[in-house]
């Protein structure tokens, strides 16, 4: 009985989300009176997120330099490659958040004088805002980021500084920063560091440096956060993430680092974000509660409602019983995984 319980529900949650398809908004606004300003941002909702009553997982997804939270839709097809994901299996529904991090001054950080403070408006008011405002589950188990160029960049510095918020961080041709602070005022992506005292400017590029966060984070953060980090072997960022990950190494920092036939393109990024919401995805279901779980339970909500299923199912053709566990088993999730949370 249970397995034929489990495999029904399988069945019922695979086949709820053909047909459906998510949803793209990319020109809403959050205020905030950290910037002095509404701030525009993007969301994805997946294909059952108006039908079902559970919350999901949570991606940031940042933007890189000279786009804006419409980047990733317009040019990443995230709609489209989040959709495939979810409906084939390799990815599990979630809320896919992105800000705006092109308008005003550019970048993820807080500026060096502390008068644009972009990082703190992340925290203390987007993060809560959207996490209030969508069915997410606010959790680190659930809550992962992962960027492009300045929002690789993004990536790296908020999972660092804050590895108590996420599980897990992706970033793709990521900016690493300076490599010392002698060329911090040639680096475009922190800017208004002339006239800034050399104790500023120390204190300034250990707080924001990739590279540096990474060679002293403490010995009990190394497991926090599951690192993916991709670049192209084209990219010219290519030495920055390969010096990340040497580093890594020598701290003993548990990660993938990826290197692809690719450039610095949106080609590139497009390729990379399966892989990305697939990574996500077993990061997700190895939590304490797996999320097929809560699809479950969103499909069947009580009893009676099982016990109709299962008299529904016993009803079709073996043919089509065949056809439909193909598919579930073919997305490589076992019958233990999803009893978990019905037993």
């Amino acid at each position: 009985m249970k397995k034929l319980l489990t495999t029904l529900l399988l069945t019922v949650s695979a086949l709820s989300l053909f047909g459906q398809t998510g949803k793209v908004m990319d020109d809403l606004t959050v205020p905030s009176k950290i910037l002095k300003m509404d701030r525009k941002y993007a969301v994805y909702l997946p294909p059952d997120y108006e039908t079902s009553q559970r919350s999901y997982p949570v991606l940031y997804l940042l933007h890189g330099a000279g786009d804006d939270q419409t980047g990733w839709v317009q040019f990443g097809e995230v709609l489209r490659i989040a959709d495939e994901a979810i409906k084939s299996g390799t990815a599990t529904p979630m809320v896919i958040i992105m800000p705006d991090a092109n308008t005003g001054k550019r970048g993820y950080v807080n500026d060096i004088k502390g008068e644009w403070r972009f990082e703190d408006f992340f925290f203390q008011e987007f993060m809560p805002f959207v996490e209030n405002k969508y069915h997410i589950k606010a959790d680190k188990r659930y809550r992962a980021i992962a960027g492009l160029s300045m929002g690789g960049e993004g990536t790296f510095i908020y999972a660092l500084h804050h590895p108590e918020l996420f599980s897990a961080a992706c970033p793709l041709s990521a900016a690493t920063g300076p490599k010392n602070i002698d060329e911090l005022k040639n680096y475009r992506l922190w800017q208004g560091v002339e006239g800034i005292s050399d104790a500023d400017k120390d204190s300034y590029f250990k707080r924001y440096s990739v590279l540096n966060l990474v060679q002293n984070m403490p010995d009990d953060q190394k497991n926090a956060i599951r690192w993916y980090i991709d670049c192209g072997d084209d990219d010219f960022l290519y030495e920055g993430n390969c010096l990340v990950h040497i580093a890594m190494r020598q701290k003993e920092i548990p990660h993938e680092f990826r290197i692809r036939d690719g450039s610095h393109n949106w080609t590139y990024w497009r390729e990379s974000l399966p892989k990305v919401l697939s990574l996500y995805r077993w990061g997700f279901i190895n939590s304490d509660q797996g999320y097929l779980g809560f699809d479950f339970l969103g499909a069947c909500a009580n009893i009676s409602r099982i016990k109709i299923l299962i008299i529904w199912y016993e009803n079709q053709s073996v043919s089509w019983k065949t056809h439909v566990l193909r598919r579930i088993y073919s997305s490589k999730v076992t019958l233990r995984q999803s009893f978990s949370m019905i037993s």
